[in-house]
C-alpha cells in the first residue's frame, strides 16, 4: 500500500519539495450546475483562492468586496477590510436533513468551497499525516487505460466530502479520477476527473477538473449535466 502512496506523492513533486512551501493561491473559473441548484449561480465563476498548506484554511476572494474565511469549525464571510460580515460555527451540522436539490446559505456555499478545495490542493500530500487509512482495491479499466484503485479513509479532524473515497491512479502515479458521495447534498455520488497536470514550482497539479454524477454501474453519468467544472489558472507556491 504505500508504495502507492509515494507513488502518487512523488508523481507530484515530492515530500521534500512540498514542504518548501506555506500557500498556494490560483485564479479559478468554475462552472457546471451545482451552484444554480443551490441559489448561487455566478458567485464564483470568476474567484481567487488561498490555501494554507500546513493548516485547515481556505479563503475564496471574489472581489474586493469581500471574501470567505474557512476552517472546519468555522466559516465567515468578511470585507475586504477583514471585518466579519456573518459568521457560523459548527457550519457541517447546519446541512442536516438536506437533499441534492435543498439552496444553501452563502455561508454553507463557502463552508462547501473551502473545504473541498483545501482538500484539492492538499491530496495526495497530505496522506504523509496521520491518520489516514489506505486499502488497495482491483484495478479499473477505463477508456483503454487502467488505473490503480486505492480506497482512502480520511480523520474526522480533517473535513472533506465524505470520508471514504475511492482513487484511481494511472502507471505514472497520477490521480485521474476520484470517487466520493457528498454528504452534505444529500449523500449523492459523485465521479470527479483530473487532468491537464502542469509543474509550478517543482510541484504538478491537475489544472481541469470535472465532476459528475456518479451511475450504479461506476461509470459516469455522461447523460446529466456536468456538477462541477473548475480550471486552475495563475497557481503561485509560497
Amino acid at each position: 500500500m504505500k508504495d502507492l502512496i509515494n507513488l502518487a506523492i512523488n508523481a507530484q513533486g515530492g515530500l521534500a519539495q512540498w514542504r518548501k512551501f506555506h500557500t498556494v493561491s490560483a485564479h479559478l473559473v468554475v462552472g457546471g450546475v451545482l451552484w444554480e441548484q443551490k441559489g448561487h449561480a455566478g458567485t464564483i465563476e470568476q474567484v481567487d483562492v488561498t490555501v494554507n498548506l500546513l493548516e485547515q484554511k481556505t479563503s475564496h476572494i471574489p472581489g474586493s468586496a469581500w471574501h470567505t474565511a474557512y476552517t472546519p469549525d468555522r466559516i465567515a464571510i468578511e470585507t475586504g477590510d477583514g471585518d466579519v460580515v456573518e459568521e457560523l460555527y459548527n457550519p457541517r451540522a447546519s446541512y442536516a436533513g438536506h437533499g441534492w436539490e435543498t439552496p444553501w446559505t452563502g455561508l454553507q456555499l463557502a463552508y462547501f468551497t473551502g473545504y473541498a478545495t483545501w482538500n484539492y490542493f492538499n491530496t495526495p500530500f497530505q496522506f504523509a499525516r496521520p491518520g489516514f487509512a489506505f486499502l488497495e482495491t482491483e484495478p479499473w479499466e477505463e477508456n483503454g487505460q487502467v488505473w490503480r484503485r486505492l480506497q482512502v479513509t480520511w480523520p474526522k479532524d480533517i473535513h472533506t466530502h465524505s470520508r471514504q473515497q475511492v482513487l484511481y491512479l494511472d502507471k505514472e502515479g497520477f490521480i485521474r479520477r476520484l470517487d466520493y458521495r457528498v454528504e452534505i447534498a444529500g449523500n449523492v455520488a459523485a465521479a470527479h476527473y483530473l487532468s491537464d497536470y502542469r509543474l509550478v514550482s517543482g510541484i504538478a497539479f491537475a489544472t481541469k477538473r470535472v465532476v459528475y454524477l456518479l451511475g450504479d454501474d461506476n461509470k459516469p453519468r455522461l447523460d446529466a449535466p456536468v456538477v462541477v467544472s473548475i480550471d486552475f489558472e495563475n497557481i503561485q507556491l509560497q
